[in-house]
């Protein structure tokens, strides 16, 4: 047999080959439509199956688009049915037959001959047979040239054969919602994540409408390598979800497509909603005290770069985040504690023009350590944080990328003042120009820890106090953490902590408490939790106090207790039987409800002390006033809920 024969008999087998490989069961699944339903039973699809991969299936849909669904949200029929042909194709491709377990998800497994795997192996076969065709006529050619034109083509077809061998590992789906911004984000993936490296700086405007700024500025971070972001690809829910109501409220819960963190609408201090606090700017973001750019309200104005119906981000269990509006064009108005629904395509997130503005915890499996998704990110800044600046609005932030050069301009008392700093590639330069007009400027090494080197000292020695002259109250500590004025108090000096904080499951803070909790309602008293007490708390104390008049003297009490244990962290609604009931303006003891006089809102404070000791009280039957007397000395710090409240009754 001459060479040329032997050509034609091995493409021929080729062919053979060929033609029952692409020949299986799956292909003729095609043109068969079926109609696909979840386990609860609460939709149907129909579509033809394309492909199953990382427990997830492809169905191609009758208008020619494609869905995944998770392989666990399927009814048991189309479980079963799957696992049918992934057997099929299994047997066909020569793979030994093995019984696929229900909990375990299919393996990359693709039926449909119109799919990416089946096209890369019509391209191997392709290569493969231009490969001997070319080594063919190399053979029958005895001149250098022909030798050489076959020798060419041979590499070229091992070429695509590696090249397509690279195009069978597809990228996942959720890079497709990322991509609009690639050439500012860099992507990577492996079995179980889907990683995001990005500075965290967005195209648009930055700071400008702050009205309560802590003098922080956006820095590029270096969210790459082990710093990035990962987003699980295969989302669970979680028995147990985490409402971002109580929980989550240190780092990010989600990333927006743009690369840029989400964060909790509600800031660090578990009570104060941002946007109503005035401190983000117009797109809904703002700096934290790493310098680190971040929303905490949806970025919904991505949707005009990945385009309207697509994820403008995705929460850190995995499950995307969508603008205002669903696949119909109407705001939902059924949406779960999470900001979510469970809809044909899977578990969905939602924007809200209202709290929560995005999802609302998470739904999904995560893993929560110290109050934040772990593992994420850390961002970092060059200079130690600074105060807020009272007063302060943001009016303009220009930045040359060019140059690395950002100039933040603000207005304080009716005067102009900035803030410019220049990237020295390793180190910062900032100018401070305050409305005075007074300049002063810093340098800032980034040191190799990539940590904030911490507050510089000063050099200015503390003045000697008058033992005969009264202690002056800081003016500061009379804000509370949204910079509001809190009404003067006759009880100890406030002492801050940071990070003790007292809120409610059932209000945010200067939130409306709902009426079960007042007169109007059942009356009675509202759930509690508080975290972060200071070292050497022994005891706590707590009063619920209101001033009819903000200008009075007067304060009326509704709730006071002590001896709280230091173990305790919260009080149930209607709490009874824990510490001891001090006597309120009713002349009894325990919680009172409001029950508000005259028309319009009023407001009310629940204070919570921490105590070195418990209180030495003179009578079994104390007051209000006795209580603060008795820990002025052993107060070692306190913090304050406040909520509204307007009567019913007319």
């Amino acid at each position: 047999m001459n060479y040329s024969k032997s050509i034609l008999l091995i493409t021929g087998l080729l062919l053979l080959v060929a033609g029952n490989v692409f020949s299986h069961p799956g292909h003729d699944d095609v043109a068969y439509l079926r109609m696909w339903k979840d386990s609860d039973g609460r939709f149907e699809i129909e579509g033809s199956f394309v492909m199953a991969r990382d427990g997830k299936v492809q169905i191609l849909q009758q208008d020619g688009s494609l869905i995944w669904m998770p392989l666990d949200q399927l009814s048991d029929t189309d479980k079963a049915w799957v696992r049918e042909r992934v057997e099929k194709i299994k047997l066909v491709n020569g793979k030994t037959r093995s019984p696929v377990p229900e909990s375990t998800p299919t393996e990359g497994v693709v039926l449909d001959g119109t799919s990416s795997f089946s096209n890369s192996l019509q391209a191997v076969f392709a290569a493969v047979v231009l490969g001997i065709l070319a080594l063919g006529l190399s053979k029958l050619t005895s001149s250098r040239s022909g030798m050489f034109v076959g020798t060419s083509v041979s590499t070229v077809c091992m070429v695509c054969v590696l090249g397509v061998a690279q195009e069978v590992k597809t990228k996942p789906m959720i890079q497709s919602h990322f991509e609009p911004f690639k050439d500012k984000l860099s992507f990577r993936s492996d079995d179980k994540w889907f990683y995001v490296e990005s500075k965290g700086i967005p195209d648009h405007q930055m700071m400008v409408g702050i009205t309560a700024w802590q003098q922080q500025v956006p820095i590029p971070q270096a969210y790459v390598g082990r710093n990035a972001w990962q987003i699980p690809l295969n989302p669970k829910f979680s028995e147990k979800p985490i409402s971002a109501k109580f929980a989550l409220f240190r780092g990010a819960i989600a990333l927006a497509a743009n690369g840029v963190p989400i964060f909790n609408p509600i800031k660090n201090d578990g009570r104060t909603d941002t946007f109503l606090a005035g401190e983000l700017d117009e797109f809904g973001g703002h700096c934290g005290r790493a310098d680190d750019y971040h929303y905490h309200i949806a970025p919904v104005h991505l949707e005009k770069i990945v385009g309207k119906g697509n994820p403008i981000g995705y929460a850190l269990d995995g499950y995307p985040l969508y603008g205002f509006t669903d696949s119909n064009g109407k705001e939902p108005n059924d949406l779960d504690e999470f900001n979510g629904r469970m809809e044909k395509t899977g578990y969905r997130y939602y924007s809200t023009r209202k709290y929560p503005y995005v999802n609302g915890g998470l739904r999904g499996i995560v893993t929560v350590k110290d109050d934040q998704i772990d593992p994420q990110p850390r961002a970092y800044s060059p200079r130690p944080a600074l105060t807020p600046l009272r007063g302060a609005r943001i009016t303009g932030f220009t930045r040359d990328d060019a140059k690395k050069t950002s100039i933040l301009k603000y207005s304080l008392g009716g005067k102009v003042g900035s803030v410019k700093y220049v990237d020295g590639g390793g180190s910062y330069q900032f100018t401070f120009t305050d409305p005075s007009g007074k300049v002063t400027t810093e340098s800032y090494q980034i040191r190799e820890d990539g940590k904030r080197p911490p507050p510089k000292k000063s050099n200015t020695p503390p003045k000697k106090k008058n033992p005969g002259q009264p202690k002056q109250q800081d003016p500061l500590k009379s804000l509370d953490s949204d910079g509001k004025q809190l009404f003067k108090e006759d009880g100890p000096t406030p002492k801050e902590v940071s990070g003790f904080t007292l809120s409610s499951p059932a209000f945010l803070h200067h939130g409306k408490i709902p009426h079960e909790f007042t007169g109007d309602g059942t009356g009675v008293s509202p759930p509690l939790k508080w975290s972060n007490a200071p070292e050497g708390t022994k005891c706590f104390a707590l009063q619920l106090w209101h001033k009819p008049k903000d200008d009075g003297d007067e304060v009326k009490s509704y709730w006071v207790l002590t001896n709280i244990p230091a173990t305790i962290t919260s009080l149930e609604k209607n709490s009874k039987g824990i510490g001891k009931d001090g006597i309120n303006d009713k002349k009894r003891t325990g919680y009172i409800p409001m029950n508000s006089k005259g028309p319009g809102v009023k407001e009310y404070h629940i204070t919570l002390y921490a105590l070195s000791a418990e209180p030495k009280l003179n009578t079994d039957k104390w007051n209000r006033a006795e209580l603060l007397e008795a820990i002025k000395e052993i107060t070692l710090a306190e913090t304050t809920l406040s909520f509204t409240h307007e009567t019913k009754r007319k």
